[in-house]
């Protein structure tokens, strides 16, 4: 089984991806679902938000009053933080638990608006994000769904930049606006990613099998990204410099590394199953130990 994060500003399209994502076989697990299902009338999880917020965030049906709540959240970091770390951690293990009960074959598209805002894009083996920029997801905003400008603003304000986002991206696809009688090149985008890397990737794991050497070179990101994953599974970790695939890398510990799409490969080697980030691990911890140096956290 292959998880994939799937993310994008609010007005960039992702919905659409998941859907056709969804049409070519992937088992999606959405996130804005699962928050609504664990703050659902007779929830803990509702019953914490009660007890933080008061009974003022109740409907008269006893459900969530969602606007009510935004009211007192939005512009309000230290209540949105209170709010958060009720909410998170309760989808966090719903999402976790619905993952772990598709098919040993599935790719598990997980469609998380904030992957980025909570830092968990590294636990992923792949990131595909849908690009769109704040001038067009404005648009979308206030033409398709009815925002007021401002309010529409707010909220691409209120959550990480176009340039945190692409950062963590595996994979970028773009979606700007589409001009009329123009066929709307998303679908066949996704249909690639489908083709070529997520369902390769997916057998690669399952097979054992270590993904073939792109071709191209790494850029900084793909390194950067590399090793932001490495050090998050398994504590410190080295990886080389150098300009071509596959990367090398050393860490501490093995802990993890299945999980981000490595298969063992023998010798304390792993190899990533992924067709378009080629790179070979060795745990080595009395070597990272002398080192003395650990990737970011």
């Amino acid at each position: 089984m292959l998880r994939v994060g799937l993310t994008g500003g609010i007005g960039a399209g992702k919905s659409t991806v998941s859907r056709l994502l969804v049409q070519l076989g992937a088992v999606l697990v959405d996130a804005d679902v699962v928050a609504r299902e664990v703050v659902a009338v007779g929830t803990p999880g509702l019953a914490a938000v009660v007890e933080e917020f008061g009974p003022d965030v109740l409907a008269a049906d006893g459900s969530l009053d969602r606007p009510a709540l935004g009211r007192i959240v939005f512009g309000d970091t230290a209540r949105r933080e209170a709010l958060n770390a009720i909410v998170h951690p309760l989808v966090a293990a719903r999402r976790a638990e619905l993952a772990a009960a598709a098919p040993d074959d599935a790719v598990v598209v997980e469609d998380v608006p904030l992957l980025v805002e909570t830092g968990a894009a590294p636990t992923y083996p792949l990131v595909v994000v849908v690009d769109a920029d704040a001038a067009e997801r404005e648009r979308r905003l206030v033409t398709e769904r009815g925002m007021e400008v401002e309010a529409a603003r707010a909220r691409i304000a209120a959550q990480a930049t176009d340039e945190e986002r692409r950062a963590a991206a595996d994979v970028l696809l773009p979606n700007p606006r589409h001009r009329d009688g123009v066929p709307d090149p998303l679908p066949g985008l996704v249909e690639r990613l489908w083709r070529e890397r997520l369902v390769p990737f997916e057998e690669g794991l399952r097979a054992g099998r270590r993904g073939p050497v792109p071709v191209g070179t790494p850029a900084e990101g793909d390194r950067h990204r590399v090793l932001h994953r490495l050090s998050r599974a398994g504590g410190p970790a080295w990886l080389f410099e150098g300009d071509r695939w596959p990367l090398g890398a050393w860490v501490s510990a093995e802990s993890g590394l299945a999980d981000l799409g490595y298969v063992p490969a023998g010798q304390r080697r792993w190899d990533s199953a992924d067709p378009g980030c080629a790179v070979s691990v060795t745990v080595l911890p009395e070597v990272i130990e002398r080192l003395s140096v650990g990737g970011p956290t």
